[in-house]
């Protein structure tokens, strides 16, 4: 269990350029094997624009398009939850169960924020 990442410990811009594309390879995955992160991509993709045309100014627009990007950041989170518990074992079992309800809830809670932010700067 000591084995470390070549790159721990680097500094500098060849350390952020592989992190970058870790970062960007996790994307692709999420996209490709994860149906609700296509969803929420397509959700992004249509009220990100529209924040631009409905936000009165630069603090409700980052509060709309913060709250849409917040989906996308959780339901990342539950993907990797999601693949370190199916890569521990595909038995069924009550732990792997209740981290991916919860993960699921937490995906939940921020699209129901979506709606509060968004209804509470376009009605408010």
């Amino acid at each position: 269990m000591d084995e470390q990442s070549p790159f721990k410990g680097q500094t500098g811009l060849r350390r952020l350029w592989k992190a970058f594309g870790y970062s960007r390879a996790g994307l692709k995955a999420a996209y490709e094997a994860e149906a609700a992160f296509r969803q929420e991509v397509l959700l992004a993709a249509l009220l990100i624009p529209l924040a631009f045309v409905l936000a009165e100014g630069g603090m409700e627009r980052a509060l709309l398009i913060g709250s849409v990007l917040l989906v996308l950041i959780v339901e990342l989170i539950n993907s990797a939850i999601e693949a370190v518990v199916d890569r521990v074992s595909l038995d069924r079992h009550p732990l792997a169960g209740r981290a991916k309800d919860v993960g699921s809830a937490a995906v939940l809670i921020a699209l129901l924020n979506v709606l509060v932010v968004w209804s509470g700067v376009l009605l408010g």
